[in-house]
C-alpha cells in the first residue's frame, strides 16, 4: 500500500476547486459563464471569442485572470470579486470529509488559484470551516497563478512550510509538478499520468481515511 509513504508528512496543502469538492457540482460552469461576460464587457469581444480567449488563456498563462493582466491589463481584484458571485448552494456537505481531514497529523491548508475569499465561502459551504490553519487565494500569489514556480515559492515561503514534510493534493496534472520537485508528496485527484504524480485517487474522503 502506498500510505506509508504519508507517515512523515505534517502539512497537507489542498487546491479547491474540483479537489475539495467533486466536479459533478460543476461549480465552474457557473465561473466560466461569469467570465464571459466580464470579458464580453471589459476588453469588447463577443461570447464566442470570449470563450476561446478564457481557454487560451488558461492553457498558457496558467489561468484566465493571468492572461488577462498581461494581454488586457485587467483589475485582478475586480475580476475575481465579479467571478466569484456564484450559487454555493450546489456544493454539498462532506462530514466524512470533514473527519477524514480533522483526523491528519499536523497543518492544514487550501491553496487555490481563485481569491481567498472564495476558498473560505467555498469551503464553508462544503462544512469545511475552521478546519484549516491557513487560506491561500492568488493575491497571496502576487497574482501569479499555479502552476508558476514563483507563485509556489511565494506562499509556501508565507506559510513557512516545509516541502519535505508536505504533501499536496490537485485536480489539476500541472500544478503538481513543482511540487514535486520540491519533494513533496504528490496526490492527483484524476487519472492521468507522468512521473511527478505520485498518487491518484477518484475518491479523496477514502484516500485520507487510509492514512490514519
Amino acid at each position: 500500500m502506498p500510505y506509508e509513504a504519508f507517515r512523515h508528512i505534517d502539512t497537507w496543502v489542498f487546491d479547491l476547486d474540483n479537489t475539495l469538492y467533486p466536479p459533478e457540482v460543476r461549480l465552474f460552469d457557473q465561473i466560466e459563464r461569469l467570465m464571459v461576460g466580464f470579458m464580453t464587457r471589459e476588453i469588447g469581444v463577443g461570447e464566442d471569442e470570449a470563450h476561446s480567449l478564457r481557454k487560451h488563456y488558461w492553457k498558457t498563462h496558467g489561468t484566465t485572470l493571468a492572461g488577462l493582466m498581461h494581454e488586457h491589463g485587467v483589475d485582478p481584484d475586480a475580476f475575481l470579486t465579479e467571478v466569484h458571485e456564484l450559487d454555493l448552494s450546489v456544493i454539498p456537505e462532506a462530514p466524512d470529509l470533514r473527519a477524514a481531514i480533522a483526523a491528519l497529523p499536523g497543518r492544514k491548508i487550501i491553496y487555490t488559484n481563485g481569491s481567498r475569499e472564495h476558498g473560505e465561502k467555498v469551503s464553508a459551504a462544503r462544512g469545511l470551516e475552521g478546519l484549516f490553519d491557513a487560506i491561500y487565494g492568488i493575491e497571496d500569489a502576487g497574482y501569479i497563478p499555479k502552476p508558476d514556480t514563483a507563485a509556489f515559492a511565494k506562499v509556501f515561503e508565507t506559510d513557512g512550510l516545509t516541502s519535505l514534510t508536505a504533501a499536496m493534493f490537485e485536480d489539476d496534472p500541472r500544478n503538481l509538478a513543482i511540487p514535486f520537485e520540491l519533494g513533496m508528496n504528490t496526490v492527483l485527484l484524476g487519472t492521468a499520468e507522468a512521473p511527478h504524480i505520485q498518487h491518484r485517487t477518484d475518491d479523496l474522503t477514502g484516500f485520507l481515511k487510509k492514512l490514519v
